[in-house]
């Protein structure tokens, strides 16, 4: 579908959801939507059952986070209608503690999509029937892909020979506490260091070998 029809295809929506579908945008031959994220269920049963749209497929949900911003997390959704041989991106903004509706009553497939959005992202959905963490392990702390998440994480696992089990304990970053003198190429030490005292100012002079003489 080329931009023209795209751009006719998102004042469309957006006509048939007043409030919900706030405006479009076409950009690299796909058409994305900004929605109100609390009437998202509307508008995913809108664009899967109006005749017009027919967006039947759900091809992803995840989110975006700007943690500039009052609402940090540009919420995403992906689908495809076969009908129209089209793709269409929703966007809407959340925040940490904003409670966005799961669109799982329209599709079911949405299930591990909005599971995995909460685990990475911490994004709430309300309405899922197992709002549990997907991709992390039991007893995990924080959301990896938040831009303030530390890529050393919060806590570590490892097995306990003794206890013969897997414990969780914080983070320790004991090289954090270690003195490292390591001699720059660029500047060098502003110190001795061991061995200085032999060096020479010389470089040291190489023998001759001795003239070879004939058999």
């Amino acid at each position: 579908m080329d931009d023209a029809k795209l751009n006719a295809l998102g004042e469309t929506i957006v006509a048939a959801l007043p409030g919900a579908a706030l405006g479009h945008a076409v950009a690299f031959g796909q058409l994305a939507v900004t929605v109100n994220i609390d009437r998202i269920v509307e508008v995913v049963r809108t664009l899967r059952y109006d005749p017009r749209f027919r967006f039947v497929n759900i091809t992803d949900v995840t989110a975006v986070d700007y943690p500039g911003r009052e609402n940090r997390f540009d919420v995403i959704y992906h689908f495809l209608s076969p009908v129209l041989n089209a793709r269409v991106r929703l966007c809407g903004e959340a925040n940490e503690t904003t409670q966005v509706p799961s669109i799982i009553s329209v599709f079911p497939g949405a299930d591990w999509f909005e599971r995995e959005t909460y685990d990475l992202y911490g994004v709430i959905f309300v309405g899922h029937p197992d709002m549990r963490r997907l991709l992390t392990d039991y007893g995990f702390d924080g959301h990896p892909l938040r831009k303030d998440f530390p890529t050393t994480g919060f806590v570590e696992v490892r097995y306990d020979d003794q206890e013969k089990r897997v414990v969780y304990e914080p983070v320790r970053l004991n090289q954090e506490f270690r003195k490292f003198d390591f001699l720059s190429p660029w500047e060098g030490a502003d110190y001795p260091l061991p061995g200085d005292e032999k060096r020479s100012g010389e470089a040291p002079s190489v023998p001759t070998p001795p003239a070879k003489t004939g058999a």
